[in-house]
């Protein structure tokens, strides 16, 4: 073999090693970003499932599905409904088995305190898009929340209770997590201003009956009741109960947190609600360039439904995994990840959010609103604000 004809297949050889290098780093940049969406997709919670998804799908479609050359892929698993072992498990399986960049959804605090642990042993960032117990973020360090916490939007009702002359409140909330977190704000914030608690009763999380506790509340009299719901059926069946019952003839006014009145479900209640005062941080009737962005977008895939706060943190939560993906330029890592996050700043359809870089969670205005009748439809009408809140439980 000549000298020149060796050094002809060295420099062949060496331009294949380049060309399958180059293959090679070129099939490594274009695998997908999977984010692991562990959602209540039926069953009696699937509402929030559906809500939370398709306002993850409305921001892919409406922002693309490729960022720093990377396409975002979702696999979808559904626990059925508060079923924590399942969550577990579905949460296992997307980090062991498809090797997923992120979980995300959880839209009931046992599923979402279910996969903490995983989420840290596999140090694999975890959005929370709806999940609103006040302890979840401190289950992990993987942690951030882009939704709110049930102290967060407890607090602000309770304080407008206090300056619009209700003196005397019973309480009724569902017998889990957020349902606890609301009562104990409530109570602490009321009581705190001066204010007396008529008495309290927490109700079941599944299948509640709410006919006795509406009797006992009507024979206390109080000059208000506070609730805090699940989103879903329940708020439905609360307000069918209290109109039938005659607790608004009685004098007694209702007051809650948002997602008793929730956007997606107001509609079913017929006029009830008109009236009802409530402490949120998204109302679909919010007035802002970013919120109509996300309307239209929301509508362009769904316009069957009604979006609400849930199908918002579904956008904010994809918002989020975006920038990250951005900020880190395609190159994922779980520690930096959580970096990118704590700080990060979002100009979301319900208003400016800022992830707290202490506790991963968002800190955000909370909207005090009536239920109101706009064109013939009921909706939840802003008239005051507490900007930049931050969950007072953690501070």
């Amino acid at each position: 073999m000549s000298q020149r004809f060796a050094m002809t297949i060295c420099i062949v050889q060496a331009a294949t090693l380049v060309i399958f290098g180059l293959a090679g780093a070129s099939a490594l940049a274009q695998e997908p970003v999977k984010v692991g969406m562990v959602l209540e997709m039926s069953g009696a919670f699937a509402d929030i499932g559906r809500q939370i998804l398709d306002g993850a799908r409305a921001y892919m479609k409406a922002n693309g599905d490729t960022v720093a050359g990377r396409k975002i892929e979702l696999i979808v698993k559904d626990t059925t409904g508060a079923a924590p072992d399942i969550a577990k498990r579905q949460a296992q399986q997307l980090i062991a088995n498809d090797q997923v960049d992120f979980l995300a959804g959880f839209g009931l605090t046992p599923n979402a305190l279910a996969a903490a642990p995983l989420a840290t042993a596999a140090k694999t960032p975890m959005i929370v898009m709806n999940a609103a117990t006040s302890i979840i973020t401190t289950k992990s360090p993987y942690i951030a929340r882009v939704s709110f916490t049930l102290p967060q939007i407890t607090a602000p009702i309770a304080t407008w209770a206090m300056k619009n002359g209700i003196r005397e409140v019973y309480t009724l909330v569902s017998d889990y997590g957020p349902g606890i977190d609301a009562e104990t704000t409530f109570k602490r914030t009321f009581e705190g201003a001066g204010g007396k608690i008529a008495g309290e009763v927490r109700v079941p999380l599944r299948n509640p009956d709410f006919s006795p506790f509406l009797q006992r509340i009507k024979d206390a009299r109080p000059q208000a009741v506070f609730i805090f719901l699940p989103a879903g059926e329940q708020p439905v069946a609360f307000m069918k109960g209290f109109n039938e019952r005659g607790l608004e003839k009685a004098g007694i006014r209702l007051i809650a947190t948002g997602d008793v009145t929730e956007d997606g479900m107001i509609e079913a209640m017929g006029d009830t609600p008109l009236g009802v005062v409530t402490s949120h941080h998204y109302s679909v009737a919010h007035d802002s360039p970013q919120n109509r962005t996300f309307l239209k977008a929301f509508a362009d895939l769904d316009n069957a439904h009604r979006p609400n706060f849930m199908a918002v943190g579904g956008w904010d939560g994809m918002a989020a995994i975006y920038e990250v993906v951005r900020r880190l330029h395609g190159k994922l890592d779980g520690d930096q990840a959580m970096n990118a996050l704590k700080g990060l700043k979002l100009d979301s359809p319900r208003g400016p959010v800022t992830i707290d870089p202490e506790t991963r969670d968002a800190i955000q205005t909370i909207y005090i609103r009536r239920v109101q009748k706009v064109n013939g439809k009921l909706y939840n009408v802003e008239f005051e604000q507490v900007p930049n809140f931050r969950d007072p439980s953690r501070e």
